[in-house]
C-alpha cells in the first residue's frame, strides 16, 4: 500500500520576511500601474495574505507601501550607473545605460507615474527620493569622468544630460517603446559625448576631460563612430570658419 505523499510542513514568515514579500508584490503592481489605480487590496491578494495584515506591516496603508517601494526601487536605479571605473567611457556609459533602461522597460506605468508627477501618492518624500536618484546619477557619471571637484558648466551639462536620459526614457514610453533598446542607448551615449564636446568648447576644465577620456576610446568604439558620422556634415558648414 502506497502511503500518501507527505505535505510540506508550513513555516510561519519572519517579520523581515513577510515584509519582504508584502513589499515584493507591492513593487510589481507600482511597476505595471499609476499608483492611484493600485489598492491595499491588490496588494493583499497579490502577496496571498489578508488585508489587516497588509495594515499590521504597513500601518500607513497605501502610501507607505508606495514609499517603501519607491525606496526599493530608487536603490535599484542609483545602482545602475555604478560602473567599474576600467575601458573606455562610451563601454561603461554603455553598460550603465543597459541597465537603467531594462529597468524603465521593466516598471514602465510605474516609471511613467513617478517622473511624470501628478501622482494622488506624490509627497514631498517621494520627490526627494527622485531627487536623490537624480543626484546619485550625477555623481557616478563624475566619477567615470574622473574628475573629484567639477566647475559650475560641467556638473550642469551633467544634469542637463540626466534629464535628457529621463525625458528620452518617458518619450520612448509613450511612443510603444520605439525605437529598439540598443538605439535609444546608442542615441544616449552620442548625446552625452556631443554635449562634453559642445561644453569643452567654452570649458577648460570639460576640454581636458573629453581629451582624456578619447585617448582611451578605441577606433571602432561609439566616440569613433560619431565622428566619422558628424565630420560629413560639419565639413559642408566650412564657410563659418
Amino acid at each position: 500500500m502506497t502511503s500518501p505523499a507527505a505535505t510540506p510542513a508550513y513555516r510561519r514568515l519572519s517579520v523581515e520576511e513577510r515584509r519582504t514579500q508584502l513589499l515584493g508584490a507591492a513593487l510589481s503592481l507600482f511597476a505595471h500601474r499609476a499608483p492611484e489605480d493600485v489598492s491595499v487590496d491588490d496588494v493583499a491578494e497579490a502577496a496571498g495574505v489578508s488585508r489587516p495584515l497588509v495594515y499590521r506591516y504597513f500601518p500607513g496603508g497605501k502610501q507607505q507601501l508606495y514609499e517603501a517601494a519607491l525606496r526599493s526601487a530608487a536603490d535599484e536605479l542609483e545602482l545602475c550607473f555604478a560602473e567599474a571605473q576600467s575601458g573606455p567611457l562610451t563601454r561603461r556609459l554603455t553598460r550603465a545605460l543597459d541597465r537603467y533602461l531594462a529597468f524603465v522597460d521593466e516598471h514602465d506605468a510605474g516609471f511613467s507615474a513617478l517622473l511624470q508627477g501628478g501622482s494622488v501618492a506624490e509627497t514631498s518624500r517621494t520627490t526627494a527620493i527622485v531627487d536623490e536618484v537624480r543626484r546619485a546619477a550625477a555623481e557616478q557619471i563624475l566619477v567615470h569622468l574622473r574628475v573629484e571637484q567639477p566647475g559650475p558648466r560641467l556638473r550642469m551639462m551633467v544634469r542637463t544630460w540626466i534629464a535628457a536620459v529621463e525625458a528620452a526614457s518617458l518619450i520612448w514610453l509613450d511612443e510603444d517603446k520605439q525605437p529598439a533598446l540598443p538605439e535609444l542607448r546608442d542615441w544616449l551615449v552620442d548625446h552625452l559625448v556631443a554635449l562634453l564636446t559642445a561644453t569643452a568648447a567654452t570649458d577648460e576644465q570639460t576640454a581636458a576631460v573629453v581629451r582624456g577620456a578619447l585617448a582611451h576610446e578605441p577606433v571602432e568604439g561609439p566616440a569613433g563612430v560619431l565622428a566619422r558620422r558628424v565630420i560629413p556634415v560639419v565639413s559642408e558648414a566650412g564657410h563659418l570658419l
